[in-house]
């Protein structure tokens, strides 16, 4: 009776392992989901280490810009019409990540926080004026952006403290903490950034958690931030919300 009891304790320590080794190798293909860029937007390319990154465009005259940096499955050319009708009066640069759309390479925390720094060196030898834009797992990079470089506005749309935070809570019976290799670490860097900054939250957002978000709203300096949470909108369906395009150009 020992001997079998001590068997399948055996198997079951065995298969959680298993199942461990299984987050830790394919954990990427939980956090990134590479989309076609199937919109019908201008675009530019930007040449950086490792990689050709595919930027949907909408240029105007000014000193103004947005730099969007949008979800895991979005396909950002789509985003495009929405943001330029919001920001009438700015260019708006919206980032494929690494593997989605046309750009080359593979997407990892480390890429992608190097190619958004790439994309506001570059924008900001053009335009002065500089607002960014981060959607969930944006919202890491914009962070990481706003608190390296001089950002006139930054907003955060359905935002978390960390990506390791995050599957922490969905994934409980896990360790990880250990696991987990691309931590998008924004709760760190939120004390360091200065910018005027609006988190839009989705009252029933399933994705990220709300606790998650109050833990990054914490960390900014007081007078930083002003938060605003749209009634009804679940994680993706905050767009067409009354009141949600309003916080994202930053209108009462």
């Amino acid at each position: 009776m020992l001997r079998t009891a001590g068997v399948w304790l055996g198997l079951g320590a065995l298969l959680y392992l298993v199942l461990c080794a299984a987050l830790y190798l394919f954990q990427r293909s939980l956090l990134y989901f590479p989309q076609p860029a199937r919109g019908t937007a201008s675009w530019m390319e930007l040449s950086v280490p490792g990689a050709q990154l595919h930027v949907s465009l909408q240029e105007r005259s000014g000193p103004q810009a947005v730099l969007y940096f949008g979800g895991n499955a979005e396909d950002v050319s789509f985003s495009l019409a929405e943001l330029a009708a919001t920001f009438p009066e700015q260019s708006v640069y919206a980032l494929h990540y690494r593997g989605y759309g046309h750009s080359t390479g593979q997407p990892t925390e480390t890429a992608l926080q190097a190619d958004a720094l790439a994309l506001f060196d570059h924008v900001a030898r053009q335009r002065a004026d500089i607002t960014v834009v981060g959607r969930s797992l944006g919202s890491g990079l914009a962070v990481s952006l706003a608190a390296q470089r001089t950002v006139s506005r930054l907003v955060l749309v359905a935002p978390y403290d960390s990506i390791e935070a995050v599957a922490a809570q969905h994934y409980p019976l896990f360790p990880v903490r250990w696991l987990i290799r691309d931590r998008f670490d924004a709760v760190a860097l939120a004390p360091r950034v200065r910018a005027a900054t609006t988190v839009i939250v989705a009252e029933r957002d399933e994705v990220i958690p709300r606790a998650r978000t109050d833990a990054l709203v914490s960390r900014f300096a007081p007078g930083v931030v002003r938060l605003v949470v749209v009634p009804g909108a679940g994680h993706n369906t905050l767009d067409g919300h009354p009141g949600y395009d309003a916080a994202l150009a930053g209108r009462p």
